[in-house]
């Protein structure tokens, strides 16, 4: 089926301008939703523009507009949207809708929330590449979801989102029940290599790899080193090249820019 056409500037305007000057109340805004029958596209181009609050509430009560995920994202990201219409609208919201109305700063804070609780709950009927997708845009609550992940792109896709936070990453390396595809992913990743409490989370982390764990020894300092060494809980050879490490007479370069090793 060939896309539709995206409206024409002076179709959208014409719809807005008839929208503030008839939409005061939301019998108003209903009668003119009659009238005027929009299709999805044009309702979706005029709510990107500021109309009032009657008008969204309008569509959240009106088929078929209010069973039609697309406006509805349009209702929610409004500038007059309010968090007691927005919330009950959220589920029917596609997950990408979701996840842009998590990341808008601008909504509400319960709008948001609400928002990435739904997609985490959605997690597991998300395809592979919708789960990428969302990795790569993630806010923090769904992509500490995400690093769970048991698909190593998924995990991947999350590593570079500029919005997750350190703390989430070295809460889900320490986990006890830390996947492969996680502290394998950490340990290559560009941006997380040059966090040093991270490197040290992969050797201080029982499940990382024999080779990912020894791999990271070289960079810690003198004080971590010794707590490896005495970590009764992690494996014998991993306690001894710490060991032997820490016998070198220098700290290495590399060490925390924050201050602090601290689990």
């Amino acid at each position: 089926m060939p896309r539709r056409p995206e409206p024409s500037e002076g179709t959208v305007d014409a719809l807005h301008q008839a929208v503030l000057r008839g939409a005061e109340n939301v019998p108003r805004a209903r009668a003119l939703l009659a009238a005027e029958q929009p299709d999805t596209l044009l309702l979706v181009a005029v709510l990107r523009r500021v109309v009032p609050a009657p008008f969204l509430e309008a569509l959240a009560l009106t088929p078929p507009w209010s069973r039609d995920g697309r406006v509805l994202a349009g209702v929610v990201m409004s500038r007059n949207a309010f968090p007691r219409l927005s919330v009950p609208l959220l589920p029917a919201l596609f997950w990408a809708d979701l996840a842009e109305v998590a990341r808008t700063l601008r909504l509400a804070p319960p709008v948001r929330a609400r928002a990435e609780s739904l997609l985490v709950e959605r997690l597991p009927d998300l395809r592979l590449g919708e789960r990428v997708s969302l990795a790569r845009m993630a806010t923090p609550p769904v992509l500490r979801a995400l690093l769970r992940d048991a698909d190593p792109r998924v995990v991947q896709a999350a590593l570079p989102n500029p919005r997750l936070r350190e703390e989430d990453v070295l809460v889900a390396v320490r986990a006890e029940d830390a996947s492969l595809p996680l502290l394998e992913a950490v340990a290559a990743s560009r941006r997380w290599q040059e966090s040093y409490l991270a490197r040290l989370e992969l050797v201080l982390q029982r499940r990382t790899p024999l080779g990912v764990a020894l791999a990271q020894l070289t960079s810690l300092l003198h004080r971590d080193l010794l707590r490896v060494a005495e970590n009764e809980g992690l494996r014998p050879i991993v306690q001894a090249a710490a060991l032997r490490a820490a016998q070198s007479p220098e700290d290495p370069p590399g060490g925390p820019s924050r201050g602090g090793s601290g689990r």
